[in-house]
């Protein structure tokens, strides 16, 4: 009975230690962007993950996108991030800034389990990155 018991105990620490890693790997979730202005949802899409803006500030209109019938639109709603690709330690796609109404080569990569580093790029070459924050 000892030994059964021990077992039992065995498989679910070992259960739950397989379970415990793969959440907190998890980008799944709703972030609070550098600036602390806006939050973006993050969830599962494809292979990798997608992000759209649940809040932002002000009137929030996408006035920059490059189609003018969509100008009007609020961007609370507006899907930024499409990252499906697994690259290394994340994931790589696009990555739309409704502040300049363009799309950038895109990345994003959980540094921590409440720290998300998001990088938009320009030939490759000139890359900016923020860190967003993990709202619980």
């Amino acid at each position: 009975m000892r030994s059964r018991l021990g077992l039992a105990a065995l498989v679910t620490v070992g259960i739950g230690s397989l379970s415990g890693p793969a959440r907190a790997a998890d980008p799944a979730g709703l972030w609070l962007t550098e600036t602390g202005s806006s939050r973006i949802r993050v969830a599962p899409c494809g292979n990798g993950y997608c992000g759209t803006i649940v809040s932002a500030p002000g009137k929030a209109l996408d006035a920059k996108n490059p189609d003018p019938a969509l100008r009007t639109r609020s961007v609370v709603g507006v899907q930024i991030l499409d990252a499906r690709q697994k690259d290394g330690s994340g994931f790589s796609g696009s990555l739309y800034n409704p502040n300049d109404g363009k799309t950038y080569s895109g990345s994003l990569r959980l540094t921590s389990p409440n720290t998300l580093e998001v990088s938009g790029c320009v030939m490759s070459v000139f890359c900016k990155r923020q860190s967003w924050t993990r709202v619980n």
